[in-house]
């Protein structure tokens, strides 16, 4: 995939030079002044026209007519050297290999010094590059018929960096891409139909990892389930002809099982709100309420690429949220594995009660920190719109960790209040302990406080990712459709998590 070479060879033969362009005075100097010198001039000229910019994420090619080995350069804006970033930097690179696609390129050389800056270094360019390169190429693949004509993917790329050792910047590119390729992981776990994903096909899935991740791994079926007076889960699965799975992975980066990291993930691999059904147009993309499962199945899969000094424990409740006869209904009455009971008032608030044994069985296995992510409710929507996760805590150190880890993932979240008002609004019921829906006002807020009464103190994150799961538009990091959200952040916060006063 990567090649790393010191010295920038201006004759090596490739189908397109990818060089970084800064805002600067209208002459090429230092490391680019050589490439001018191979046209004569002529690319200063081109500066000076307003023909190649260096405005940020734009892109220019131009042909080498054969006064260099590569048959095009592409030249990539990055705006002013003190305004850039990591982000800003992983963004450009996936604009470009987007090009990079739709010019059907197989091979690309990197002019990765021209990327560099005093805050950005060589290693951070060549991990937001080798990120940029798994992200900005994905596409799932689909079920439509395949034409006979072979496909063309960017399958060799030459990375030249001489401001640091080859084999750092090796290191770096295969961290990049490794965290890219699972976040491809999960989109393509969201992006898989219901009927092609099943409770028990992820199940196989995370049993895959483990395998080739030497995870711990334990599938629990519904008669373990029962045993184990998992109420609300399986309250959720009654209406379902697929039987339910607690899926859970356990990796131990550490001699002893202590300081213990949680990752719940929502499992409901279709939705139809069961007899608080749906709408028809709302039903429609149901399919992705798994993506809190897939960000934390991604996120075990960076995990084991990248080997932390940390101990994980990823717990995803999986089922379908069918309607039959069987199906629960609004008014029953449930006990969760904790003891508590909660009255049903909306079925359509169904992965909350999954989350809720999901975290308690978590705890079980010795979780000391937990982290929940769900698409859970509409409301987070309505409240942050659709680029921004809504987080919910009852630790600000923990969450703390959480949001630097989102920051440098370039997955924006906002934290909602956990107020008293919400936690005595799903205490508030007569026959029950909980109830899980007491009306839409503030609806991100009472699920958030819902799932916090399982918690039972643990320090705790709770990620809503219900209007960032997917996207509808292209973006320099991905197509529509699935973008993978919290794989990254995940990853991020469990390699760097410092233990916390509790």
């Amino acid at each position: 995939m990567y090649q790393v070479k010191k010295e920038l060879d201006l004759s090596a033969s490739n189908e397109g030079l990818v060089v970084g362009l800064f805002e600067k005075p209208e002459k090429f100097t230092g490391i680019l002044a050589g490439l001018d010198e191979k046209f004569e001039g002529q690319l200063t000229e081109l500066v000076k026209a307003g023909d190649l910019s260096a405005k940020l994420k734009s892109i220019t090619k131009v042909h080498s007519f054969g006064k260099i080995g590569a048959k095009r350069i592409y030249f990539v804006g990055l705006g002013k050297e003190k305004d850039s970033s990591f982000d800003k930097l992983r963004e450009a690179f996936g604009k470009v290999f987007k090009q990079l696609k739709v010019n059907k390129q197989e091979e690309a050389a990197v002019y990765l010094d021209t990327f560099v800056t005093e805050e950005l270094n060589s290693l951070d360019a060549a991990h937001a590059l080798g990120e940029a390169m798994a992200l900005a190429t994905y596409q799932f693949e689909g079920y439509k018929q395949k034409s006979n004509e072979p496909e063309k993917r960017l399958e060799n790329v030459t990375v030249y960096s001489g401001a640091a050792e080859e084999a750092d910047v090796q290191v770096s590119l295969t961290v990049g891409y490794a965290f890219g390729k699972a976040t491809n992981s999960a989109r393509t776990l969201v992006n898989t139909p219901g009927n092609l994903l099943t409770a028990a096909d992820l199940a196989n899935y995370a049993s895959e990892l483990a395998a080739k991740y030497d995870f711990e791994v334990e599938i629990l079926d519904k008669a373990e389930i029962e045993k184990l007076g998992m109420g609300a889960f399986l309250a959720v699965n009654k209406g379902s002809l697929e039987p339910p799975k607690m899926i859970v992975l356990r990796y131990q980066g550490k001699e002893d099982w202590t300081d213990v990291i949680g990752l719940v993930g929502k499992g409901i691999t279709f939705d139809t709100g069961g007899y608080s059904i749906k709408t028809k147009a709302g039903i429609v993309g149901m399919k992705t309420d798994m993506g809190g499962a897939a960000a934390v199945l991604g996120a075990m899969e960076i995990i084991g690429e990248i080997r932390p000094e940390q101990n994980v424990v990823a717990v995803i409740p999986s089922t379908d949220n069918m309607i039959s006869g069987g199906a629960f209904k609004p008014d029953d009455v449930i006990t969760s594995m904790n003891g508590k009971t909660i009255e049903v008032l909306n079925t359509d608030a169904e992965g909350r009660l999954v989350l809720a044994d999901a975290i308690t069985y978590a705890k079980h296995h010795g979780a000391n920190y937990l982290v929940d992510v769900a698409t859970l409710t509409g409301g987070v929507i309505t409240a942050l719109g659709l680029h921004t996760t809504g987080a919910m805590t009852n630790h600000d150190g923990l969450y703390e960790q959480v949001l630097e880890a989102s920051v440098e993932a370039g997955e924006q979240m906002w934290l909602l209040p956990l107020f008293e008002t919400e936690k005595e609004r799903v205490r508030n019921s007569k026959v029950a302990d909980l109830n899980n829906s007491p009306g839409s006002e503030g609806h991100a807020l009472v699920a958030g406080a819902f799932i916090g009464e399982f918690t039972e103190g643990t320090p705790w994150v709770h990620l809503d990712i219900a209007g960032t799961a997917t996207t509808a538009k292209d973006y320099d990091l991905g197509p529509a459709g699935a973008t993978g959200v919290m794989t990254r952040t995940l990853a991020l916060f469990v390699e760097r998590f410092e233990p916390i006063e509790k």
